[in-house]
């Protein structure tokens, strides 16, 4: 059977909670199984749980065995069709933020999102397209802060999605599901404030995928 394992690794990419997350409940698994002790599990969970990277997290797994019998790979996918090429390097914009005041703004197309993205809109709207965007990192975040305006994201299906914001007398509406988080994808993460205004989320499959590509199979 082929290696299929990604070309390079990318050890440096940070890795997210979730990935963490797994880490540990494959350690978990391991101590009911009988293949660590206790003291072996309590060294590589608090190791796993102060992971910054990939690069760290591999080694605490390298030697057991996945539920099905290969060998556990902690490694990022990012250069795994069809996010090759997207995630990581130089963005195309300095811009960081986006601020609309009794006005409004737009990303869209083909642009970088950076590891945060803060967002404001007062007394205005503001919208952000992420399905031809470029990643500078596996997981980004964007900040939203909607008072008495509103802000709108739009993410491709495949991507994980994590909405974390709250609302008074306002909302954080997911309106979609975007399903099965694809190899490879990316990690959003959206939090933020919205006080008499709202923020909405939603997956729209991307009309024009760059280079003829499709993040999803058409049904």
């Amino acid at each position: 059977m082929s290696d299929e394992r990604p070309e390079k690794p990318l050890p440096e990419l940070r890795a997210s909670d979730a990935d963490r997350d797994r880490v540990a409940e494959r350690l978990r698994d391991a101590v009911a199984e009988g293949r660590l002790d206790m003291e072996e599990f309590e060294e590589r969970l608090e190791a796993a749980y102060t992971s910054r990277t990939y690069a760290e997290l591999e080694p605490l797994t390298r030697d057991l065995p996945a539920p099905a019998g290969a060998p556990v790979d902690h490694r990022p996918a990012a250069v795994a069709e069809p996010w090759r090429g997207r995630i990581g390097g130089a963005g195309t914009s300095a811009s960081s933020s986006a601020v609309a005041v009794m006005s409004g703004f737009q990303r869209k197309g083909r642009w970088t999102v950076p590891a945060r993205f803060d967002a404001v809109a007062f007394w205005g709207g503001g919208q952000l397209d992420l399905r031809e965007a470029d990643f500078a990192q596996r997981e980004v975040v964007i900040n939203c802060v909607a008072i008495m305006g509103g802000i709108e994201i739009t993410v491709p299906p495949g991507v994980e999605l994590d909405v974390r914001g709250f609302g008074f007398m306002g909302a954080f509406d997911q309106r979609d599901n975007p399903g099965p988080f694809e190899q490879g994808a990316p990690r959003v993460v959206v939090t933020g404030f919205a006080f008499w205004g709202g923020v909405e989320i939603k997956v729209k499959q991307r009309k024009r995928p760059p280079g003829g590509l499709s993040l999803r199979k058409e049904l």
